[in-house]
């Protein structure tokens, strides 16, 4: 996510914060460099002229701080700009003070909408809301089971009507939803392969009908100009209170989330990052903004961490480990846990100054993670809890039974005692165990 927008900023900035002292044309210069950075990655034009626009005006005004290198100071406008830029606070969903919360989610095809509305529904229901979804796409083959497949998946109630009227349907929805006292009804209306009027009418329908709390428009982050484009017809159909930007795990520029707040006029409130269910995160322009310029997202991991970790085990784990009683199962166990947060570039891209250039000495296939619990699973229990006894004949079996190379055993074997080693150094340091795995070390 915002890869390629990352690494050519960050090559700018290395050259700015190398500089003792900012003068105008330093700014200019920078200022040329950024803006190129930004048409590169897809942002829109009139958005990435406005943003230099407002970075020169500040640094040129700006009075110098003595304790401050001229060349950070100047890091941080940008930095502050380009969370303006993005929405400057995160904006989550507004519920209605009287329910049901009406969310009605349009979208083009092939953005990812009923999935979007399955994982949605997910997030409120473990924020502790009831949540019903509405099957109101009756054009595109299957979306109605698609839906209910999701809903099932999540268990969360489906209504549906088939390929009834899809006004009706939403107005019926909502009736039913009142009656059971559901607290959020999430509407997934039809696509459509391009904005048409046709579309249009049937979605202003639904709105006038059921006056929804949320209008969300759902876009694709991989069509970059395309989604802020479709964004912007849809905002000036329907009144959205917000987009939501699906695929940011995959080859994305980062034009679309940069640009789209600013030509809709309405925020980001969320980003798909993976295909799993739980894979939609609140859309906090602040994070993404030091995301963007290298200087991680602390907070996003530890709250990742937290979320697949059990606070006992963390604690049991940590005694463990200073005393060295660690076993491969409790570092197999650790591998499952990493993988529940995520894939590993997006855990690396995270963390402070991890730029694409610095993680090329990094391993980072999520399979590694697989072919290593393999090589676990393929040692005796003995050898799990004592790995000093496996010797040349034990490794070679080993890696017979887990299809891997006696090189990958002896590996992960080495990984395992500098882990122990390390660990013991690191002595009261908390920091949740998987974040220190060393399966994000260089190989």
């Amino acid at each position: 996510m915002f890869e390629q927008l990352s690494e050519k900023l960050d090559a700018v900035l290395r050259n700015i914060r190398g500089l003792g002292k900012i003068s105008e044309k330093n700014i200019r210069d920078t200022s040329r460099q950024v803006r190129r950075a930004l048409l590169e990655a897809d942002v829109h034009f009139e958005v990435a002229r406005d943003f230099i626009k407002r970075v020169e005006k500040r640094a040129l005004g700006v009075t110098v701080t003595q304790s401050v290198k001229p060349g950070d100071q100047f890091v941080k406008i940008l930095r502050d700009e380009m969370a303006s830029l993005l929405g400057s606070k995160a904006s989550g969903i507004s519920f209605a003070k009287r329910p049901p919360t009406i969310i009605l989610v349009a979208g083009l095809q092939g953005s990812g909408k009923t999935t979007t509305c399955a994982k949605l529904a997910k997030k409120l229901n473990h924020e502790g809301k009831s949540v019903m979804l509405v099957a109101a796409d009756v054009y595109r083959p299957a979306a109605i089971d698609q839906l209910k497949i999701l809903g099932k998946q999540i268990d969360i109630p489906v209504y549906s009507e088939g390929h009834k009227n899809p006004v009706t349907i939403c107005e019926n929805a909502v009736k039913e939803a009142a009656a059971n006292k559901t607290q959020v009804v999430i509407l997934d209306t039809a696509g459509r392969l391009h904005v048409d009027g046709e579309m249009m009418q049937e979605i202003e329908a639904i709105a006038s009908e059921v006056k929804p709390d949320e209008t969300l428009f759902v876009a694709d982050g991989m069509t970059g100009q395309d989604a802020v484009n479709s964004a912007k017809a849809f905002s000036e159909a329907l009144e959205l209170t917000g987009t939501i930007l699906t695929k940011m795990d995959g080859d994305a520029r980062g034009g679309a989330a940069v640009s789209i707040s600013k030509v809709t006029g309405v925020p980001v409130k969320f980003i798909g990052v993976s295909e799993k269910m739980d894979g939609l995160d609140v859309f906090d322009p602040n994070r993404i903004a030091d995301r963007i310029l290298g200087m991680g997202d602390v907070v996003t991991l530890v709250e990742k961490a937290e979320k697949v970790m059990d606070e006992k085990k963390a604690e049991k784990l940590e005694e463990k480990l200073k005393d060295q009683s660690f076993t491969l199962d409790d570092f197999k166990d650790q591998l499952n846990q990493m993988r529940n947060m995520g894939p590993l570039d997006q855990l690396i891209g995270m963390m402070p100054g991890m730029n694409k250039k610095m993680m090329k000495g990094l391993n980072l296939d999520d399979r590694q993670l697989m072919w290593t619990e393999a090589i676990i699973n393929s040692m005796t229990l003995n050898e799990r809890r004592n790995p000093s006894i496996i010797d040349g004949s034990r490794r070679s079996r080993i890696a017979q039974g887990s299809g891997r190379t006696i090189q990958e055993v002896n590996q992960l074997i080495k990984q395992y005692f500098a882990l122990q080693k390390m660990m013991k150094k690191m002595g009261k340091m908390k920091l949740p165990a998987g974040l220190n795995h060393p399966m994000m070390g260089a190989h």
